[in-house]
């Protein structure tokens, strides 16, 4: 998914914009069955790949083939047919991710290989052995029920055995109607894939669980999407992306039984079906969690709060890792929650540059439900509406207490342990420590630092050198990674017109049931922060910034610098400790990242034809922790591309632009995701 600029030097795409009808779409289901794939086949690469559809095996599968979106009462998939797309090719492959299905790089003719995953990952022609299915699921979005969701553009092909018979779902996002489509036609378009593609890569390679992203497909095929909701719609090119994990169920998916909501009225296609409940408890716990299941065998109760206990501990830390590397991932409603723990559904996710507490990345979330800070307690509040849909297999009283008493603490432990790495506090495990973080925080909110590079240079500060050159040196250094004043002045830009502020502002006060369903309280007074900042910058000089940021820093380094002479004492090598101290930091905080203007450039190339600086920023972000700022090496020759002239031209401003590990430029703080 692309971002857009908003008030900028270019206008690129908005992101998750609402669908329309295009050359795309298929028709009713039963018409896009009817000309649907070309049967299986594999025989070349990808015909090493084994199935075993133990899900479709397990679950309820629906017996309907009625066509057009429709309910799916009683059953966890619908058999589905993938689309055909025109003159599918290949944008890029993640062979690290393809190596889970036992797909070893090519030996002989990449060409072909390419030629035979463009194919068969675009849903053109299907695997021997695959079966696809879409996936029924409900959930809360943005905090109300939303019924029946479902995999509306995604589809389960099936689940094809490791090297080593570890079993892994493949599914292929993007590849037209479903039942659960909708008002939708099934398809995503090369921004949005692009983004997911390299996102999903970025985290794995970052430590962090996550869906992973084999290949990216795009097209001649076309589908309309109005970017800007503005009346102008532009063709965009239909793109498939081959997503692997152990399982794509998510919390949602237990949401399906839910009788009518109180507030929405809105209702689970499969009320009163417990027997599906435990089907699906039966299923999950023995294939993700076999240790759990074998260990509460004979009681369900018990087997089943463990399993609640294990997934609020492991998404507990998935979030903290979030907050380490200052990623948002923008839409966390119940159904993008992994039943299993990952990182699942990237969308308007975006890496934190400048570092804000309340940063949102998504632009559509207009309340900050799903900011930066509130990541955290949305997760927890995510595992309460699991926790009521797995009732009654597992008494609310005791995955309530579960919740409670697990949740909190794994999150804080995590999350310490997790920033103690990042710091270099190896040795010891203070109290203090927690402060000491919070201080940094404060330090980098106030002074606009950028969140991942702030945490990459802290590892050259020196311990032992009391030097002040030095020191000043190191000042420099960090103070450059520091918001710029035209930078403070975009970001705190008031957001409001003055005579509709005014009009809030008199509604608020006149008739507060009114403006309670227009507005609230906490945006209007952001909105008030932002013109007190906005009026303060216009008066401050580069200068006064520069001493005011060097100040902050100064302060907080002399902190850093006392319980970091705490760890030397404690230890009787210090070298030695100094040396590891570097290496755990260098390996737990990353010099590079999925930052928007780098999706943002790959995708504009891509959007010409040029591919390769996708595939030059998927190299890239494999190796995070390592300095590669001359990465040229999968650089293809524009004429090998099959490039255009403009093509050429867009990838070789794509060259020139900055090292990707730098603080973003100026326009790059415009970019909007929704």
């Amino acid at each position: 998914m692309a971002a857009a600029l908003l008030g900028g030097r270019r206008f690129p795409a908005l992101l998750l914009v609402r669908p329309a009808v295009g050359p795309c779409r298929r028709g009713p289901a039963g018409a896009a069955m009817q000309q649907g794939a070309a049967p299986e086949g594999g025989s070349g690469w990808l015909g090493a790949l084994r199935f075993d559809n133990l899900a479709l095996r397990s679950l309820p599968v629906d017996a309907s083939e009625a066509g057009g979106p429709r309910a799916v009462p009683g059953a966890c998939f619908s058999r589905v047919r993938p689309s055909p797309l025109q003159n599918p090719r290949l944008v890029a492959m993640s062979l690290p991710a393809l190596a889970l299905l036992g797909l070893e790089e090519p030996a002989g003719d990449r060409e072909a290989a390419e030629a035979e995953a463009a194919l068969y990952f675009s849903g053109n022609r299907l695997l021997a052995g695959s079966e696809p299915a879409a996936h029924c699921y409900c959930g809360h979005q943005f905090g109300s029920f939303a019924g029946q969701l479902g995999d509306g553009a995604a589809m389960y092909l099936g689940e094809v055995l490791g090297p080593r018979s570890e079993r892994w779902e493949i599914q292929l996002k993007g590849a037209g109607l479903t039942p659960f489509s909708r008002q939708a036609d099934g398809r995503k378009v090369l921004r949005s894939s692009i983004r997911e593609f390299l996102c999903s890569e970025a985290m794995f390679h970052l430590g962090i669980p996550t869906t992973r992203a084999g290949t990216c497909v795009t097209s001649d095929s076309k589908v309309i999407r109005d970017i800007f909701y503005d009346g102008n719609p532009k063709n965009e090119r239909c793109t498939v992306v081959l997503r692997i994990a152990s399982t794509f169920i998510r919390f949602g998916s237990f949401e399906i039984f839910k009788p009518p909501d109180e507030y929405t009225g809105r209702k689970g296609p499969s009320v009163n079906r417990n027997d599906i409940r435990i089907q699906m408890l039966d299923y999950v716990i023995s294939t993700f969690y076999p240790e759990i299941q074998e260990a509460y065998s004979d009681n369900s109760i018990q087997r089943n709060a463990a399993f609640f206990k294990e997934i609020t501990k492991r998404t507990a830390r998935l979030v903290a890792e979030w907050q380490c590397v200052g990623f948002c991932h923008g839409v966390l409603n119940t159904d993008n929650m992994s039943i299993v723990g990952l990182t699942i559904d990237y969308g308007p996710f975006g890496f934190m540059d400048r570092y804000d507490p309340e940063h949102i990345c998504n632009g559509s979330d207009n309340t900050g439900r799903y900011a930066y800070n509130k990541q955290p307690e949305i997760c927890k509040w995510n595992l309460g509406k699991l926790a009521e849909a797995l009732v009654p297999e597992l008494p609310l009283e005791i995955s309530e207490l579960i919740l409670e008493e697990e949740y909190d603490a794994e999150f804080e432990k995590h999350y310490l342990q997790k920033m103690r790495k990042k710091l270099g506090l190896i040795q010891l495990e203070l109290e203090e420590d927690s402060k000491l973080v919070s201080e940094l925080l404060e330090t980098m909110h106030l002074t606009g630092g950028d969140f991942t590079n702030i945490f990459y240079l802290l590892s050259s500060f020196s311990v032992v050198d009391s030097d002040p050159s030095k020191l000043e040196d190191f000042l420099k250094e960090l103070t450059s990674q520091c918001a710029s004043v035209d930078e403070l002045k975009v970001a705190f830009r008031p957001q409001m017109d003055p005579r509709q502020l005014s009009m809030m502002l008199m509604l608020a006060q006149s008739n507060p049931q009114l403006f309670a369903l227009i507005g609230t309280k906490a945006n209007i007074n952001k909105e008030l922060e932002r013109i007190e900042q906005f009026s303060k910058l216009q008066q401050l000089t580069e200068d006064d910034l520069l001493s005011r940021n060097k100040r902050h820093w100064k302060e907080w380094l002399e902190k850093y610098r006392d319980r970091l002479q705490k760890e030397i004492e404690s230890v009787s090598d210090a070298d030695a400790w100094s040396t590891h101290r570097v290496k755990v930091m260098n390996s737990n905080n990353p010099k590079y990242i999925l930052r928007n203007y780098i999706a943002q450039n790959a995708i504009e190339a891509a959007e010409n034809g040029d591919f390769s600086e996708v595939r030059n920023v998927l190299k890239l972000l494999e190796n995070p922790f390592q300095e590669a700022e001359d990465f040229r090496d999968v650089k293809e020759d524009a004429e090998e591309e099959g490039a255009t002239a403009a093509a050429a031209a867009c990838a070789q401003e794509t060259r020139s632009r900055l090292p990707y590990s730098s603080k973003p430029p100026l326009w790059a703080s415009e970019l909007c995701v929704t």
